[in-house]
């Protein structure tokens, strides 16, 4: 008979325990993932005696846990801010991915002495980026719009040509044969790819439609829509053989950057999704983990393939596909260095364990520690790394933009909250010349309300209540994010607000 009390009663205690370790984490720079992953190995084997080894079904569960990681991430991306970078960001996730995965098997095989098909497995599972990872890290770090564009962009569509790659890899370790050779293989992670977005776009589209002329009962439903258009995006493009992955952060994209009801409860919902997808993929694969069976041999490859792959196959898969978009050196260095790993290559390591591959549990330690080490050693780094390069200087936090529809009046309430470096503060409601139906409703100030005059001045963590026409509220966001940047002087600089600007 199953316990669900005592389910319960852990359950909850891990999820309390895990989000305060997510305060902590932001408190020291750290992405709480480590921290999620450790708590899985305190309550595992070698800690208080959870026993979990079965791979099916954590691979199972890792690719369903990535599956909302990926529709939260779409949900949350502004479209205008990797619309430049997709370009890039895709050459990166397919060709990047590729060239990093060769240089990595080489370098296992021929300097470590790995067999081949280990050597293999081991550069596909370590080569992508972590959506989770690069979402969490550095939307704190003041960057550039187009490059970081290009590593949101990159971290969602990595994920789908690298678990076809690891899959075809499990198999060939197991005497399968692959069918057109080389090219073959080529034309089907395109083919895969091409399918997952068309699926994504489709259904996006689809979803988007359907919720902008339903009237669901309950304003907590659409939030659930939302979640649901991504999943059934990804299980029809898996069932069609194409690209699941591709297919989930494309629907996602493109119903975040439609103009649906509840927009911002939606996007509170599927931040707090995301993180218990985070949550509890981390303490299961902490779980699975064993750290009593960890050799040197394992720590030694681990520590010599991550230093490989973050100062050579890195850098030189970014030079190779960045080269022709003509980048400042100071961001390729960045690109180069800012390539996290997380979830991604511990779920896909479950792939050869599921499979049955030989050496799997070897690799899968070499992984585990490979991601610890290597995430604690880049994560806290990022901010410095963006200071030294320069990338910072010029680069102004945006104000935070809030959305509640008033449907009776066809209106949107927006909530501003005014960050301490922009350059709205010092400014008077005057200043801020809002199209003419727009009105400042009210100013948050500490714990002060009022009801603005045209001459009173806003100061830094203000929050502003604009009520605005819902066909001018965009238009009322790129006004207030222009003057964030350029101040009072914004038209004269020509800043339009959007991140291309």
């Amino acid at each position: 008979m199953i316990d669900l009390d005592g389910i319960l009663l852990v359950g909850a205690a891990v999820l309390l325990v895990s989000v305060m370790a997510a305060r902590l984490g932001s408190s020291v720079g750290l992405p709480a993932l480590l921290l999620f992953l450790g708590l899985g190995m305190v309550l595992g084997d070698s800690g208080l005696g959870v026993a979990f080894d079965d791979a099916d079904l954590a691979h199972a569960l890792g690719f369903g846990a990535l599956v909302l990681i990926l529709a939260e991430g779409g949900l949350t991306t502004r479209w205008p801010d990797i619309r430049r970078s997709t370009p890039l960001a895709a050459l990166l996730a397919v060709v990047g991915t590729m060239v990093s995965t060769a240089l990595t098997a080489a370098f296992a095989h021929m300097v470590l002495g790995l067999d081949l098909w280990t050597s293999v497995l081991l550069g596909a599972v370590c080569s992508p980026t972590d959506a989770a990872a690069v979402f969490s890290v550095l939307r704190r770090v003041p960057l550039p719009g187009r490059l970081r564009g290009v590593l949101e962009a990159e971290s969602g569509l990595n994920d789908a040509p690298t678990v076809l790659l690891v899959t075809v890899a499990s198999e060939l370790a197991l005497g399968h044969e692959l069918a057109g050779g080389p090219l073959g293989l080529a034309g089907l992670v395109v083919l895969e790819l091409v399918g997952g977005v068309l699926f994504g776009l489709v259904l996006g589209w689809v979803g988007t439609q359907v919720m902008r002329r339903v009237a669901l009962p309950a304003s907590g439903l659409y939030p659930l829509a939302a979640v649901g258009w991504p999943v059934l995006a990804y299980g029809v493009a898996a069932v069609a053989h194409t690209s699941g992955f591709a297919a989930v952060y494309v629907c996602a994209l493109v119903l975040g950057n439609s103009q649906l009801p509840h927009r911002s409860a939606t996007r509170s919902f599927v931040e707090g999704m995301g993180w218990i997808a985070q949550i509890g993929l981390f303490v299961m694969l902490g779980l699975l983990a064993t750290p009593s069976r960890l050799t040197w041999q394992a720590v030694a490859v681990a520590l010599a393939a991550g230093v490989f792959l973050t100062l050579v196959a890195r850098p030189l898969s970014v030079l190779a596909c960045a080269l022709w978009f003509r980048l400042p050196g100071r961001h390729l260095a960045f690109m180069s260095w800012s390539g996290l790993r997380g979830a991604v290559p511990i779920v896909l390591a479950t792939i050869p364990l599921s499979y049955g591959v030989p050496g799997s549990d070897f690799l899968f330690d070499v992984v585990l520690v490979f991601v610890i080490v290597f995430t604690l050693a880049q994560a806290p780094t990022l901010p410095l790394a963006a200071r030294l390069l320069r990338l910072d200087r010029g680069v102004v936090a945006d104000v935070e933009v809030e959305s509640a529809p008033l449907d009776k009046v066809s209106a949107s309430l927006l909530q501003i909250r005014i960050p301490p470096d922009s350059h709205l503060q010092g400014l008077t409601i005057a200043e801020l010349r809002l199209p003419r139906d727009a009105a400042v409703s009210l100013v948050v100030r500490g714990d002060h309300l009022f009801t603005p005059a045209g001459r009173d001045r806003l100061r830094s963590g203000d929050e502003l209540l604009i009520v605005a026409p819902a066909a001018l509220s965009l238009q009322v966001e790129n006004r207030l994010r222009a003057l964030g940047r350029r101040g009072r002087l914004a038209r004269w600089w020509q800043e339009s607000g959007s991140p291309e600007s």
